[in-house]
């Protein structure tokens, strides 16, 4: 029970012990004037009636109020549920999106390295082939020399003092 409730009790009570106290000085009989025409009643309890009627009245406003500020925030619950709904569609959404791009960007880069790879491949076996033509082009050349150098030495004269036949 809370701090404004307890007040609230204590002072029914009160009211309560006031009156039980006083019953025989509520309960007398006095000359009321009601605005138009006076009555013979007991002013006391027309007053405690009135007391209770206006806690009464207050009592069904409390409640009305309560009732209206749960009917509100279930209102309201329902509506954050649906924005946060829709934000985590639009999220799943920009996810998705983030993921077809990443992929995207991720093929068009292995394209564009296979097509790197092919022409790397490409420039290999032309300079493979390049070499392959120095190196015969070389070995022609050698060949040549060494031939040249064969027949300057077979077509030298032998000098007198070297024997040929050993």
């Amino acid at each position: 029970m809370g701090v404004r409730s307890a007040f609230l009790f204590v002072i029914v009570l009160l009211i309560a012990g006031l009156a039980a106290l006083n019953w025989g000085t509520l309960s007398a009989p006095t000359d009321v004037w009601l605005g138009f025409m006076s009555v013979s009643a007991p002013l006391g309890l027309i007053m405690l009636g009135l007391t209770a009627v206006l806690a009464a009245f207050f009592l069904v406003y409390v409640l009305y109020l309560h009732s209206s500020v749960l009917l509100e925030t279930k209102r309201h619950t329902k509506e954050m549920q649906t924005q946060r709904d829709l934000a985590d569609k639009a999220e799943a959404s920009r996810f998705t999106e983030l993921r077809n791009f990443l992929e995207a960007q991720e093929k068009q880069h292995m394209s564009h390295n296979a097509d790197r790879h092919t022409a790397l491949l490409a420039r290999m076996d032309q300079l493979e082939s390049a070499v392959k033509l120095r190196s015969d082009q070389t070995d022609n050349t050698v060949a040549a020399h060494i031939g040249q150098l064969e027949d300057r030495i077979e077509r030298r004269p032998l000098p007198s003092d070297i024997n040929p036949t050993l």
